[in-house]
């Protein structure tokens, strides 16, 4: 009997590019992950499989990123895509020969052989990466979760309506990829907030009763999902910043006041909980986050992804943009990195999937001699980590995985996997927070931010305003005022998506993120002035039409959107 159980939660997301976009910001972001990512990530299970080993590991795909990979756009850009890296790479090794760089000419070889391989696979699986992850949870080797529709930030939304549309289209977008309903979720930046009275922290609103996040999941039949730690253990995750954002304080306080505070010290993030809010009974399971792994793999200062031996992210040969050198030090600059060798970086890999499993091993050994139970530790990394920033983390996962695969006392599990045979013991009520840093809300909500949920606001409000005038004239719709009605369903969707305001915050694409949510505003309020005119009149201008034909074949993205259902 195995004494203790590993979840490796791996998170998938790219915001919505394809047409808007390609180089330093846009489509480009897309490519790389697919490239560098996705479909290593799909090669290395699909090798472990042909093996006989199941790594039993947790996939979430946000709706967004499904549809947008299984565009034509998408599937013919990446295949230039590749084809481009494959011609620099030969590019790069002639270049290298003629100086004598035969370090470097090896290098060039290695990512020729690279991109050649990706491109092959990418074929190999008919050119839908979805497909093949879909094969791999068939057979019982992965379990893939959803997420919201377009990766909205679900606690500072104005309307329960709002949060209700995403997860309805998220549950709906994984039927349709997936062929069957999502039984976990992953909430965008496992943002979360119970049932409260709830004052929208921008402008002046009546506080009104909210619904808990996880009374969404129940009536959508989410029956699981994550939390950072210090949720589970229901400290006051202030931090830093909430002083520093008047509107995050007040917001906390409003919170705070609704909220009775449990004692903590007995809980643990190595069993699941049943999460409601005060008062009420429906909710779902909910699994924390486990610092000590996380703190491995996401620290700047002491994760694996720093090593010296490792690949360097951010020094690239140009023309090509390809990577031929190590960290060599963290402190050094970009121009005296040294090359990078391959086999130290595998030494590497070895070494710290070692320390890796070693650490899972006595944490969750731990557990079981204190409490005689079975735990399971949640090790929860966004997917993008592996492969595209830390080239090497995808070996470094199939180390990981084959170690597990052998060990006497521990092993990898899916999470319905889990609680099948260890269900909750407990139901807890949350506090407000996320897995930010602060813990709060202040990446989404800060000075650079405010203005992006002020419009946010004002669209809820419209968008709503409107559904409800067009439910009184639900026969008379024609399939022209479907696709506007549709368009600009999905312009609000694209509207609300949480990465414009952590793109602002981060300052990683700041101008791209504001350019990007204007766009996605000024749109939505165009299709509003539409719709709002054929209601008065039942006709649609001309230069309209045209208008809304161009939008939606820029985003050939959530077809399965049923207009009359959400009337």
């Amino acid at each position: 009997m195995k004494k203790g159980k590993i979840g490796i939660v791996l998170h998938s997301h790219i915001p919505y590019v394809v047409n808007y976009g390609s180089w330093p910001h846009g489509t480009d972001w897309l490519y790389e992950a697919c490239a560098e990512t996705y479909i290593p990530l799909l090669s290395m299970l699909n090798k472990l499989s042909s093996e006989g080993i199941k790594a039993k590991i947790t996939i979430s795909f946000t709706p967004i990123l499904v549809e947008q990979i299984n565009t034509e756009e998408f599937k013919e850009g990446f295949t230039d895509y590749v084809n481009m890296k494959i011609k620099y790479a030969n590019e790069n090794k002639k270049e290298f020969e003629k100086k004598g760089e035969k370090e470097l000419s090896k290098l060039a070889d290695m990512w020729f052989d690279y991109y050649q391989g990706i491109l092959e696979e990418f074929y190999i699986n008919n050119r839908n990466i979805i497909l093949g992850f879909q094969n791999l949870e068939e057979e019982g080797c992965i379990d893939i979760l959803t997420s919201s529709a377009t990766h909205a930030y679900l606690p500072l939304l104005k309307r329960d309506e709002t949060i209700d549309l995403q997860i309805k289209l998220g549950v709906e977008t994984y039927e349709k990829h997936f062929g069957e309903l999502p039984k976990g979720i992953w909430l965008p930046e496992c943002g979360y907030r119970p049932s409260y009275k709830w004052k929208p922290p921008i402008g002046d609103h009546p506080a009104y009763d909210r619904k808990g996040i996880e009374e969404f999941l129940y009536n959508h039949g989410i029956e699981f999902f994550f939390v950072d730690k210090h949720l589970i253990e229901g400290g006051k995750p202030i931090g830093t910043y909430i002083s520093r954002f008047e509107i995050l304080r007040r917001l906390w306080e409003q919170f705070e006041k609704s909220y009775e505070f449990e004692e903590t010290k007995e809980k643990s993030v190595y069993k699941p909980y049943y999460v409601v809010s005060r008062g009420k009974t429906n909710g779902a399971i909910c699994f924390g986050r486990d610092p000590k792994t996380a703190l491995q793999v996401w620290s700047t200062e002491w994760g694996y992804p720093g090593d010296y031996r490792y690949l360097e992210f951010h020094k690239k040969h140009f023309p090509g943009g390809i990577k031929y050198w190590r960290i060599t030090s963290s402190k050094l600059d970009l121009a005296l990195k040294e090359p990078y060798v391959p086999i130290k970086a595998r030494e590497a890999v070895k070494d710290h999937a070692r320390h890796f499993v070693n650490l899972v091993k006595e944490t969750l050994l731990e557990y079981y001699k204190n409490t005689g139970k079975v735990g399971i530790l949640t090790s929860m990394y966004d997917t993008e980590l592996f492969g595209h920033w830390w080239f090497e983390g995808i070996m470094w996962l199939e180390e990981v995985i084959r170690l597990i695969n052998m060990d006497e006392d521990i092993e990898l599990t899916t999470f319905p996997e889990y609680y099948e045979y260890y269900p909750p013991e407990e139901v807890v009520m949350l506090p407000e927070g996320s897995w930010g840093e602060g813990g709060f809300h202040y990446i989404w909500l800060n000075e650079m931010t405010k203005w992006t949920w002020e419009r946010i606001y004002e669209c809820e409000d419209i968008f709503f305003g409107i559904l409800d005038e067009l439910k009184k004239e639900k026969d008379k719709l024609d399939t022209m005022i479907i696709d506007v009605i549709k368009q600009f369903i999905k312009e609000f969707l694209f509207l609300t998506a949480s990465d414009w305001q952590f793109l602002i915050t981060t300052f990683s694409a700041k101008d791209y993120a504001e350019a990007r949510f204007s766009i996605h505003y000024s749109n939505f309020k165009k299709l509003a002035n539409i719709v709002k005119e054929w209601l008065d009149n039942k006709g649609i201008k001309l230069q309209d039409l045209i208008f809304v034909k161009d939008l939606i074949e820029k985003t050939p993205v959530f077809e399965n959107i049923r207009v009359e259902e959400l009337l």
